[in-house]
């Protein structure tokens, strides 16, 4: 059985491109592998759990692709189990296109950014919109209290599949939190010499 991302991606017309460039052979790989579950193993929980934004991607009614940024507090996207996640769909400029992409079509696809150490997850799966006056113990899941953002609905993912995707292109880039880890060291040791040279001056 091939793996369920090969199942959802490698349409006909995929699999003729793929024929065109000389990648067919090596991606009938994914076809004849072995991993009918798509469910989460603690790599991609993990992984998920350390994440402070991603990107969503929906489908009009129309045929349009829409790609919107979210983002929240490291962990905003839940791991509810290994077969679905879900977030606090927090108040941003009222356009509502991915909610209203969703009542039309349920299928979304995400990928999600580690651009420090050049890793991504893709996954795909099915969303539903659930209205927070509907399900407050979802909401309680979902919501993350120290956020300073007020949820207005939650969204549930089932998985369909998901696939770690190669770094290659992926230019590193680094949150505020990243470059203060790696420079306070830094910082301590410069204030140390400063002490040190103070002490100097002062005896000579």
């Amino acid at each position: 059985m091939a793996l369920p991302f090969a199942d959802i991606c490698f349409t006909p017309s995929v699999k003729a491109a793929q024929t065109r460039y000389g990648s067919r052979e090596a991606n009938r790989r994914f076809e004849m592998a072995q991993m009918p579950d798509p469910g989460l193993t603690a790599a991609e929980i993990n992984f998920i759990s350390e994440r402070d934004s991603f990107y969503l991607a929906t489908v009009s009614e129309t045929g349009w692709p829409y790609v919107q940024h979210r983002g929240g507090p490291p962990g905003f996207l839940k791991v509810l189990d290994t077969q679905t996640l879900g977030f606090a769909d927090y108040r941003g400029n009222r356009q509502y296109l991915s909610v209203g992409n969703l009542q039309a079509n349920e299928r979304v696809a995400m990928i999600l950014m580690d651009y420090a150490n050049r890793r991504r997850l893709k996954l795909w799966g099915r969303a539903r919109v659930v209205e927070a006056q509907d399900d407050a113990a979802l909401m309680a899941r979902l919501d993350s209290a120290a956020y300073k953002a007020r949820a207005e609905r939650g969204m549930l993912i089932q998985l369909a599949a998901w696939e770690w995707n190669c770094p290659q292109h992926i230019t590193p880039r680094y949150a505020e939190a990243e470059v203060q880890a790696v420079i306070k060291p830094l910082l301590e040791e410069i204030q140390s010499l400063k002490t040190q040279l103070a002490r100097l001056e002062n005896k000579s």
